[in-house]
């Protein structure tokens, strides 16, 4: 039996953030576009990016100086071309969103409040106050939404790619020549999983915050796209290269934490710790602005010495009316709980933020699996290597949106639609007896990561989170097969496999490098103690 609930689209994209967004832009002109969100359609990682976009902007600023921060953040491992290639054409693709509506904040003179984050040597970030990505998305959007050739399918969840596995045929990842055939979706509103047929499918759903018990991300980053990537045989890497910021609002219990942007130390807040005491220049001598993995590190060390739950960020010895301007959501953020960023201290924690690794792509955008594209923080791009530089991210995925989009536009009329691809098979499943054998089955999953994957890791706990894990995934695996698809089952299983992900690649990786960092492997440089 074939599909009864198929639908047929040009381009499919499987995201609504800053990636897919520009990709629909650019293909629209040239066929059908469909975007599919799981949530409502400005609900991504982007919207909730503070700091800014970098690119090179001014006569001071040279790419040769932009490159060179990439690669010394990025450890030895980034892919030079791809750098290089990335931050030159930064300048036209923030052209295209400034064509497009974005606003960035001005100076009296007219020209750009460019700002500058640890691990950048000129002031080149572009921002809109300190809710960046949500000025880039709002901009975006408007634009989408007037398109008469994009359409957006919100409250639809991405359940697996089709690919020949689903025709029968035997698929492992060395099997060469795997295509993908569009996306089975389960429609939230009816429940049921119909499948999307596409001649070109974008993979743009963004990070995997939720692996850990804290995180900056909204609660829909789960890492769906890395794992249906995954499953599907395609190639993933990188995957233990995990951001953390290093300061998140200490606030417990409150999913997502708050950012508190890399921005303000490079407005001049200072880090201290429950003593008061200026910590960072005992690790480092660019003190509060080092990279973040560093600043990222200092603090866990910190708190796991002292015993302490958070440290402090100082702005009190900065102009209060500057303050404000500058960080108008922090503030009323703050305000709201009790906290008066002009004279109290600002509780911070390290919070997982970014994605390094991911699905693995070439410079246009291909992924391992014919005719499926990756753009954005679910790629693995080689831009960021070991550690990804502030305000990177955004552009790579305005970058990797617009290459997508040309290697699209050159092959979609190329691509024929299967008409023999099945109904999604729900034989033998029921409705789940208990949520708490999902919920648990999470918190578990959270608890093991931050624990042991977190930002210090060393073999043992490696080892004991792997031990953990497939138990989890054994009971969830059987779980998955005898009940009927929900959006909670399909996020535990895709969060159970990106934790395994990253588990594997850390422990493959016998060095401290980028955001790894391994007790085991203490790099030459560092104290031993860190």
């Amino acid at each position: 039996m074939h599909a009864q609930h198929s639908r047929k689209t040009d381009f499919l994209i499987i995201g609504s953030g800053i990636a897919g967004l520009s990709f629909a832009l650019k293909v629209a002109p040239f066929g059908k576009v469909l975007m599919i969100t799981k949530s409502n359609e400005d609900e991504s990682n982007t919207k909730y990016a503070q700091g800014g976009i970098a690119a090179v902007t001014v006569e001071s600023d040279s790419f040769e100086k932009h490159i060179h921060d990439t690669l010394v953040a990025g450890d030895g491992l980034c892919d030079e071309a791809v750098v290089r290639t990335v931050i030159s054409e930064a300048p036209e693709r923030v052209k295209e969103l400034i064509d497009w509506g974005a606003r960035f904040d001005r100076r009296a003179d007219g020209s750009y409040d460019l700002g500058k984050e640890g691990g950048h040597s000129e002031h080149r970030i572009l921002h809109h106050k300190d809710n960046t990505g949500f000025e880039i998305e709002r901009a975006m959007l408007e634009q989408v939404r007037n398109h008469p050739n994009i359409e957006i399918l919100d409250h639809h969840f991405a359940v697996e790619i089709i690919t020949q596995h689903h025709l029968g045929m035997y698929i492992n990842s060395s099997t060469p020549g795997i295509e993908c055939y569009g996306v089975y979706a389960l429609n939230l509103r009816t429940g049921k999983t119909d499948s999307i047929l596409a001649r070109i499918t974008l993979m743009a759903t963004g990070g995997a915050g939720n692996v850990y018990a804290s995180t900056t991300n909204p609660k829909i980053a789960t890492g769906d796209g890395v794992a249906m990537v995954y499953r599907a045989k395609g190639r993933v890497e990188n995957m233990e290269f995990i951001q953390f910021h290093p300061t998140a609002l200490y606030e417990p219990g409150v999913q997502p934490s708050f950012l508190i942007t890399e921005a303000m130390r490079g407005f001049g807040a200072i880090l201290r710790n429950q003593e008061g005491e200026d910590f960072m220049p005992r690790y480092d001598h660019r003190a509060s602005l080092a990279p973040r993995d560093i600043v990222a590190r200092a603090i866990d060390n910190e708190m796991k010495q002292r015993g302490e739950e958070f440290v402090y960020l100082d702005c009190r010895h900065l102009d209060p009316t500057a303050l404000q301007a500058h960080f108008p959501t922090i503030f009323e953020k703050c305000k709201s709980i009790g906290i008066d960023i002009r004279t109290d201290m600002i509780p911070v924690v390290p919070s997982c933020h970014y994605m390094c690794g991911g699905i693995k792509t070439d410079l246009q955008a291909k992924t391992s699996i014919q005719n499926l594209l990756a753009a954005g923080e679910c790629s693995s791009t080689g831009l960021h290597g070991g550690n990804r530089l502030a305000s990177n991210s955004l552009l790579e995925a305005l970058v990797y949106g617009h290459r997508a989009a040309q290697t699209a536009i050159e092959s979609f009329s190329l691509v024929e639609f299967r008409t023999d691809i099945p109904d999604w098979d729900i034989k033998g499943t029921a409705d789940p007896e208990e949520m708490v054998l999902i919920t648990q089955s999470l918190r578990e999953l959270q608890a093991i990561m931050s624990s042991y994957v977190g930002i210090v890791r060393s073999n043992i706990r490696l080892q004991r989170a792997l031990d953990r894990l497939l138990i989890l995934n054994r009971e969830t695996e059987n779980l998955y097969r005898r009940t009927t698809l929900s959006p909670a089952l399909c996020e535990l299983r895709n969060l159970i496999l990106v934790g395994y992900l990253i588990i594997k690649s850390a422990m493959q990786r016998k060095e401290s490098r980028g955001l790894h960092y391994s007790l085991d492997f203490p790099r030459a440089t560092e104290k031993a103690s860190v």
